[in-house]
């Protein structure tokens, strides 16, 4: 029989942080570690090192960025779950596309905030995945809601079904002339999430370059009202 002590809900909440910035693992450390019931007990700076301390440390939760050095986070976490699936991990990034955020849950995330996330939202989103629920940021929570809400035969309407919601955006843009800094300023995303996304789409449409990328989506009706 499970003693009082032995209750999961009682038990210490254990969390190992992996970040690459030494400012943000500091900032979350110590956050974390001046709430009553939590313990940072291991930190990484990369996604190698994050998948090698949860192993060691077998927290409740493991609080990952997504682009890190040698592993980028939704790999980490894929690893994690793997091996260690009773590890809660909660993503904790600047990146909000739609890609960075399905790619996450897909390999296994419950929680998906963002960096510039308030202090008591941070710690309520280690508790809730902790306890085993799912949590979104606010603006993430409403970009899944939206894609959730789609038509099932939207993907099928797609001219490139083959490409996400945000590569399909991302193609419009370039079909509109524009280049990868005015796309990322367009889209708000970071320079290098677009970069990432156009060389996925290359990839998908088997084009070697953007010339020819462009003529594909100009000729399927793409760039006309961006």
């Amino acid at each position: 029989m499970t003693t009082p002590a032995e209750s999961p809900e009682l038990a210490e909440l254990t969390v190992v942080i992996a970040d690459d910035h030494p400012v943000v693992r500091g900032g979350l450390r110590a956050l974390l570690g001046s709430i009553d019931g939590i313990a940072v007990v291991g930190e990484a700076s990369g996604g190698r090192d994050a998948v090698r301390e949860t192993l060691l440390r077998r927290p409740r939760v493991l609080v990952v960025d997504l682009e890190m050095p040698d592993l980028d986070g939704v790999s980490a976490t894929r690893e994690v779950m793997a091996a260690a699936p009773e590890t809660a991990v909660l993503v904790l990034t600047m990146f909000e596309d739609d890609e960075s955020v399905f790619a996450a849950m897909r390999a296994g995330a419950r929680g998906f905030i963002l960096k510039g996330a308030g202090q008591d939202e941070i710690v309520r989103a280690v508790r809730c995945v902790a306890a085993g629920e799912a949590i979104f940021g606010p603006r993430i929570a409403r970009r899944v809601a939206e894609w959730m809400a789609r038509p099932a035969d939207a993907a099928a309407a797609s001219p490139f079904p083959e490409l996400t919601v945000r590569e399909l955006e991302v193609l419009d843009l370039i079909a509109a002339g524009m280049a990868n800094p005015a796309i990322a300023r367009r889209l708000r995303l970071a320079p290098k999430t677009i970069s990432n996304h156009v060389s996925a789409i290359f990839m998908k449409l088997r084009v070697a370059d953007r010339a020819t990328a462009i003529v594909r989506a100009r000729d399927a009706g793409l760039g006309r009202g961006s």
